[in-house]
């Protein structure tokens, strides 16, 4: 039987021996989400609920249930923590709340199961909040998203990875962006040589292939750059990402998320002729945080704070 068995040989119960294993630098990330009624998310972020400022409590909340995990979940080590950190991210389209938790330690065993009980203990404290004026509200989606140190090392959930599967650009504007192989992407300015790159909070687009698949299953035949994105991705959800989270790509090259989605202001040939348009819902806007080359499949990670 494993040493990792939380049962003996004779099958009972215990708590796992780590006195023999090495203390190192532990850090976990976890995230959840709570579904509440539009109303609801108004009267939240507002800050209207009658019991007090809701996120400010589940920030608490989600603090002092990681510091009361081994008291909640049987077989799991008391252990010393270094930092704990709530954050909340509002996706108010679809009257959502994003809760993401890190949890740090050093020590013999990992604090994924803190950084998961934040997340519970914080989103159980907005449905206690809240209950008066919304019963409907969901919990759910609650998943470890990233975990460093220890003998397994580091753990990247699949859902912060993909890979950018086209380059395009447009030297001029007003002109359909071309599929290139590669490009220097410039600090503040965006793709070099790009009509639209600039001193502004635009200035790369990118789009998911994925929805560039739903088009093509709409009857058109589309190349890379249709709806004037910069960048293709593949295997990765661009709408979770919420403004202000970070791209890294190539390992090296950082983007931040400043907008989602845009207005149309006017009805292209591509909607006029399927009566739909990704780009102004699908589409995300980043700036260049930090430069360098990319290359088609260059891989693409959320970064995560640590």
């Amino acid at each position: 039987m494993s040493n990792l068995s939380h049962f003996d040989e004779a099958g009972r119960s215990r708590m796992v021996d780590v006195g023999d294993k090495g203390e190192t630098k532990r850090v976990a990330v976890a995230k959840g989400e709570v579904k509440v009624k539009a109303k609801t998310l108004d009267l939240i972020t507002a800050e209207e609920i009658e019991k007090g400022d809701v996120l400010e409590v589940a920030r608490v909340a989600g603090i002092m249930g990681v510091k009361k995990t081994s008291d909640l979940i049987p077989m799991c080590h008391p252990l010393l923590i270094n930092g704990v950190d709530v954050k909340f991210n509002i996706f108010k389209e679809e009257a959502r709340i994003e809760i993401i938790a890190t949890a740090k330690t050093t020590g013999k065993t990992g604090v994924e199961m803190e950084a998961l009980t934040a997340v519970s203990t914080a989103g159980l404290t907005i449905y206690d909040m809240c209950k008066a004026v919304d019963k409907e509200i969901e919990i759910g989606e609650i998943k470890l998203l990233k975990k460093t140190g220890g003998k397994s090392g580091t753990y990247l959930a699949d859902e912060l990875t993909g890979k950018v599967v086209a380059i395009c650009r447009s030297q001029e504007k007003g002109v359909a962006k071309k599929e290139i192989s590669e490009v220097e992407l410039k600090i503040d300015y965006g793709l070099e040589g790009d009509a639209h790159a600039g001193d502004w909070h635009r200035q790369v687009s990118l789009l998911a292939q994925e929805d560039i698949a739903y088009m093509k299953e709409q009857g058109l035949e589309l190349e890379a750059g249709a709806f004037g994105e910069n960048l293709i991705t593949q295997g990765l959800d661009l709408q979770m990402l919420a403004v202000g989270a970070k791209l890294k790509l190539n390992s090296n090259i950082v983007l931040e998320v400043t907008q989602k989605g845009k207005e149309c202001h006017d009805r292209c040939a591509i909607y006029e002729a399927v009566g739909d348009c990704i780009m102004p819902r699908r589409g995300i806007f980043a700036r260049v945080v930090k430069g360098g080359k990319l290359k088609k499949n260059d891989k693409v990670e959320v970064l995560i704070d640590d």
